[in-house]
């Protein structure tokens, strides 16, 4: 159980009280005890809305002290304090003034909440929180194995050594510490008159490969066309014949091809879509 050491207990003389120093670490903890204890006595109602707001503001300098921790990580200040403020304001609502001093349960809190900020809203690209844990890890490891001057960059094996990790999820880790922020298709990848950008490197998507795909879910139902048809598709498609040479070379009117030639695509079309027709021949 936490003990709010902030205030003297019921019995202790004046001499003990002023051999002990106070314990608070911070000039922005003040002594706000008296106001929790009304908080928690007050029903819903601008009475008890009151009461938070003074204890929300007597608090507040120290929520932006935390949010100062984070600063120059990517996030403006102000942003940070936001975030800070509203992991205040869930303290303040949560906490049980029996329990202890309310430093000691706002301070995890609100630090708790701006980290929770940078894990779910500033990575660029949404990152698995499995991947993220990974690359604190490493990141932590990486500080721990360098501390020391004139240490020399530790490898995946040194890493995965230290932490219990596979290499693997060391080489996972890695990744994720060079991609919490994505570079922009415009960004130049040279200084000189010939630069370029990102998107110059980038391939375009090839229509033959829509093609491809028409083409091997044809194939099936082309090979069940009678003979007669497959020669007919082939001619008009492939040698690119008209109907009315089809016809003299067969035999047959060109009415008599074009109804063939409609049959039979339609045939395969549905086959490759799926729906293929139930029995007998379509002729």
């Amino acid at each position: 159980m936490l003990t709010d050491m902030s205030t003297s207990r019921p019995g202790t003389t004046a001499t003990t009280a002023a051999a002990a120093p106070s314990r608070r670490n911070h000039d922005d903890a003040p002594d706000t005890a008296q106001l929790f204890a009304r908080l928690a006595e007050l029903p819903d109602g601008p009475e008890r809305d009151a009461v938070r707001d003074e204890l929300v503001t007597a608090w507040l300098p120290m929520a932006h002290r935390i949010a100062g921790r984070f600063r120059d990580r990517g996030e403006s200040v102000e942003d940070l304090r936001q975030v800070a403020a509203l992991g205040l304001v869930k303290a303040i609502d949560r906490f049980d003034p029996s329990r202890g001093a309310f430093e000691s349960y706002a301070v995890p809190t609100i630090t708790g909440e701006v980290k929770r900020h940078f894990r779910d809203r500033m990575w660029a690209l949404r990152v698995p929180r499995r991947v993220q844990e990974l690359r604190n890890r490493v990141r932590v490891a990486r500080r721990e194995l360098t501390q020391h001057p004139g240490s020399p960059e530790p490898t995946a094996a040194d890493i995965a050594a230290h932490t219990g990790l596979t290499e693997e999820e060391v080489s996972a880790g890695m990744e994720a510490l060079e991609s919490f922020s994505t570079l922009s298709l415009d960004a130049e990848l040279s200084a000189g008159d010939d630069g370029y950008s990102l998107a110059d490197t980038l391939g375009a998507t090839d229509g033959s490969f829509d093609v491809v795909v028409d083409r091997e879910a044809a194939k099936e139902g082309l090979r069940r066309l009678p003979e007669r048809e497959r020669a007919i598709l082939y001619m008009r498609f492939f040698e690119d014949m008209t109907q009315s040479r089809i016809a003299d070379r067969l035999g047959i009117s060109q009415m008599h091809v074009s109804r063939l030639i409609s049959r039979s695509c339609a045939r395969v079309r549905d086959e490759a879509l799926g729906g293929r027709r139930p029995g007998g021949d379509p002729r």
